[in-house]
């Protein structure tokens, strides 16, 4: 998923870092309002988390492999506007020390990971949030199936960067069916592991998942007429 240097161009890389500069600078008014003293660490861990487990990579097909993209998850534990934050610090330190991803590169990468990866995801989760019923295991179960779709659309979005600005010459339905497929199977690898990974935290502390909380129908004190 993480794209290098080079592959597409300068004026569509320029475009897009753009683009992802001004989702984090809106994430970062954003997740103001959703972290408190007690989720704030929480935010960091998940950052580490994904930092970690984005190195592991697992096989997927005819030689190809796999990583967690974490936007799902993220977006399920500490909220979509720190998750954003969160996946855009794992992508430039990336970039930055282990050359994963071209540092040119950096702003298509934040925004097909850290902005598409993590809206999508988040956006699939309260859609089966509110059609399966109100318990820990349908919230694993969604967060799982987010994080199954977020990674086939993030990797849409790289399709439409290199419409947009490619520098090597196979077609864009080529690529796309590629992406797709492959990135399919990654998200098969992301569910598991985003559902596990939620399913934990629930069992300890489904406190402070942003998810559960905001699932949860608060009291409503009505007055006697």
């Amino acid at each position: 998923m993480h794209i290098p240097d080079g592959f597409i161009d300068v004026q569509t890389s320029a475009i897009f870092a753009g683009l992802a500069a001004a989702g984090v600078a809106t994430a970062l008014k954003g997740a103001r309002t959703q972290l408190d003293e007690k989720t704030a660490p929480l935010a960091g861990l998940t950052a580490v988390f994904i930092f970690a487990v984005q190195m592991l990579n697992f096989p997927v097909a005819a030689g190809t492999s796999g990583h967690l993209l974490g936007g799902a998850l993220a977006a399920v534990l500490v909220g979509p506007w720190a998750a954003t934050l969160a996946l855009a610090v794992v992508l430039i330190m990336q970039g930055f020390l282990f050359a994963d991803g071209g540092l040119t590169a950096i702003g298509l990468n934040v925004f097909n990971m850290g902005v598409i990866g993590v809206w999508a995801g988040y956006g699939i989760f309260l859609v089966l949030r509110k059609i399966l019923p109100k318990n820990k295991s349908s919230i694993s179960l969604a967060a799982a199936i987010g994080g199954l779709l977020s990674v086939p659309a993030a990797a849409v979005g790289f399709t439409i960067q290199y419409a947009m600005g490619a520098t090597a010459t196979f077609s864009v339905s080529t690529v796309l069916g590629a992406m797709v497929g492959t990135h399919i199977l990654i998200g098969i690898g992301e569910a598991f592991i985003t559902g596990l990974t939620v399913s934990a935290v629930l069992a300890s502390r489904s406190d402070l998942v942003y998810g559960w909380k905001n699932s949860v129908q608060k009291l409503e004190i009505r007055s006697a007429n």
